[in-house]
């Protein structure tokens, strides 16, 4: 088992703090600078956030952008790295969204719709990476989900995980047995017994509703946001598709943070992508919906009872795992923009996305101190045998994801707020912090096996001599 200790080899880089460069940097035994470009012109106040497609022909970044009347939102940009030229841009809100990879060409961004005070619409688009397209019957985007949110939640931090990546090989032990959940997982997806309800059964239920509230029948009286949330979800019941069933193999899973009871990300969504929506062919806005289908049904969601503050994919994409603050115990949220306390303990879950269960006890070392709405999100990867995770107690960490077993602590002067495991080298780990370094961590078994002294060829004389003998 090879471990990140302080014996590791370290390369650190240092940038300006909160910079709104883009940088691409070569990771052979030296970091070196590959490309950078600056975004300012664009009037991006920061960049968060990148993603390499699947053949590495291209870079997704997502940033910050500074609207007018010193608003922000997101902005997603699309770089080549054959020649590092700016493709496309592509606004993204809210800019958490970060966006993700639907296939080698196309990305995923978002938009926000306010409906009312706490109550709002998510629309998630297939964007074109390369939108200098010459005819204008060609789509560039199109429409592939459009879900509505209560209690003044937002879709952020969009995934997708590869359903056909399930079955590779990459073996997960459950060392001692499994533990009791401590997330509740919710399967929506209907059995075909349910009938979906008819827009004219909503509408008698609203009316009834109101008709309850006129005549005082309601006790205790309702708050404005609780009204406002009833009365939405009421509206949204006949007017919600349905979830689709089950697809065979090409499917994929869209990954995202969600919640339904306080602005804090609490639960985790799941929907399903078809095939025949992995291409901005075809209709663009939904006409292939039905007159009285508005908003579009989850699959499946996750409530982790906390503040969900980072997720990541293992390598065959099955084991989804997220940082998590968890709420006290009982706690009951009464008023969606006062969700409970947080805790300084970060939890690590890990959920199977085929079963769609918890599978492993939740890790704990790192720690966060941030209240809710000044919460830090902190990025993790995961490969074939270690997660890693940043943290607000200036330190990295790196796990065993196996046998569950904290490896290496990783030291930084500030927050660190994103890990990335290198994809061919998994026992190199670059680390990001607020102290304005970036940190390349080697295992000091690579750092021997590369330090080695390779052995000198023998010239064709002193081999033939010595075949004299």
């Amino acid at each position: 088992m090879s471990s990140f200790g302080e014996s590791s080899s370290t390369d650190t880089t240092r940038w300006p703090g909160t910079c709104p460069d883009t940088q691409i940097w070569n990771n052979d035994l030296v970091v070196s600078l590959l490309h950078s470009a600056d975004m300012r012109p664009y009037n991006w106040s920061y960049t968060q956030f990148s993603q390499f497609n699947m053949d590495d022909s291209l870079l997704l970044v997502s940033g910050v952008f500074l609207g007018p009347h010193n608003s922000s939102a997101g902005e997603i940009a699309v770089i080549s790295l054959d020649t590092f030229a700016l493709l496309s841009r592509v606004r993204n809100k809210p800019y958490d969204v970060f966006g993700c990879w639907l296939t080698e060409t196309s990305l995923i961004s978002g938009n926000l719709h306010r409906i009312g005070d706490i109550t709002s619409c998510s629309v998630l688009w297939l964007n074109n990476a390369f939108q200098d397209v010459e005819s204008e019957n060609v789509n560039v985007v199109k429409r592939l989900f459009k879900i509505q949110n209560l209690n003044a939640s937002t879709i952020r931090t969009v995934m997708v995980a590869d359903c056909s990546r399930f079955d590779s090989p990459d073996l997960l032990l459950d060392v001692g047995g499994p533990a009791a959940p401590s997330c509740q997982v919710f399967d929506l997806g209907s059995d075909g017994d349910d009938e979906a309800p008819a827009p004219a059964r909503a509408k008698e239920g609203l009316r009834r509703f109101l008709d309850d509230i006129l005549d005082g029948r309601v006790q205790p009286p309702l708050s404005e946001n609780a009204l406002e949330t009833r009365v939405a979800e009421l509206l949204a019941q006949g007017r919600t598709r349905p979830p689709e069933p089950v697809a065979g193999g090409g499917r994929k899973y869209l990954v995202f943070t969600t919640g339904c009871l306080t602005y804090s990300p609490h639960q985790i969504g799941i929907k399903q992508i078809l095939p025949h929506q992995m291409t901005t062919a075809g209709p663009v806005l939904g006409e292939e919906r039905g007159a009285d289908e508005f908003f579009d049904s989850l699959d499946h969601v996750i409530d982790v009872h906390g503040h969900v503050i980072g997720m990541g994919l293992s390598p065959d994409h099955r084991y989804l795992y997220v940082n998590s603050r968890s709420w006290p115990s009982g706690a009951v949220v009464a008023d969606p923009m006062q969700p409970p306390p947080i805790a300084e303990e970060i939890d690590l879950h890990v959920f199977d996305l085929k079963t769609m269960r918890e599978v492993k006890r939740a890790l704990r070392a790192h720690r966060a101190y941030t209240p809710n709405d000044e919460c830090f999100f902190i990025f993790l990867d995961v490969s074939r045998d270690f997660v890693a995770s940043g943290a607000e107690d200036r330190h990295g960490y790196i796990w065993d994801r196996h046998y569950n077993i904290c490896l290496a602590k990783l030291r930084h002067e500030d927050v660190v707020n994103s890990v990335a495991f290198s994809p061919r080298e998994q026992e190199l780990l670059l680390t990001a912090s607020d102290d304005a370094t970036i940190k390349a961590w080697r295992s000091p078994h690579t750092v021997r096996a590369l330090q080695a002294p390779r052995p000198r060829p023998r010239s064709f004389f002193s081999w033939f001599a010595s075949q004299r003998r």
